[in-house]
């Protein structure tokens, strides 16, 4: 049965981030609050959660998943970004944002898109979830918590508590944070593209 933390929107417990983290580098699956949603996280390198997200969502081997980063630096560290590239996430990270780009060897393989060899990367807003990428000191991996055949990811903790508790490790109730997911745009072939229309504006992107 899944752990129940309550932790504060905007000043998080250090202590119930530390205890987060530890079951996260444990081989925990959580939900925790993001700027757009709720979302399931893992360790980057754990197989098995993954797998765990694979069979919550029902999602093939297509699906672009995220890597959830504290920075902007820590994601170039997994992406290759040119300049111009730079410049346009300089400008809209953090933020409710997954850009799609070309995975670096740092990325495991089993993460890259099959055929075009990327990863979703994000550096989300909300404080709960930057302070666990501080504390756990690398990306985390991420997938919004839209379950299948459902329209809007869920957006209330004690409601994922009473369909996931059994599903996952740790619930992290952060508040209200949405029922939009990210605007996902690809920016592995240079000019952006817009591949799905969630909270943050694609205006920046001029699409």
């Amino acid at each position: 049965m899944a752990q129940f933390f309550s932790i504060h929107p905007e000043t998080p417990q250090p202590r119930l981030i530390k205890q987060a983290v530890e079951i996260i580098r444990a081989g925990g699956l959580v939900v925790y609050p993001t700027d757009s949603c709720y979302a399931l996280g893992c360790q980057l390198d754990d197989k098995a959660a993954m797998e765990r997200i694979r069979r919550i969502r029902q999602l093939d081997e297509k699906h672009h998943f995220t890597l959830a980063c504290r920075d902007l630096s820590e994601l170039g560290s997994y992406a290759r970004v040119d300049n111009q590239v730079f410049r346009l996430l300089k400008s809209t990270t953090p933020g409710p944002y997954t850009f799609i780009l070309l995975a670096t060897k740092e990325v495991p393989r089993r993460l890259w898109h099959p055929k075009k060899s990327t990863i979703g990367l994000r550096v989300p807003q909300h404080p709960v979830a930057l302070a666990l990428l501080e504390e756990l000191g690398e990306p985390m991996l991420s997938s919004s918590l839209l379950m299948p055949d459902e329209e809007h990811p869920m957006s209330d903790a004690w409601e994922i508590r009473d369909r996931l508790e059994n599903s996952v490790d740790l619930i992290i109730e952060g508040g209200f944070c949405g029922m939009d997911p990210t605007t996902v745009i690809d920016l592995s072939e240079g000019a952006p593209v817009l591949v799905r229309q969630g909270q943050g504006s694609a205006v920046p992107f001029g699409l």
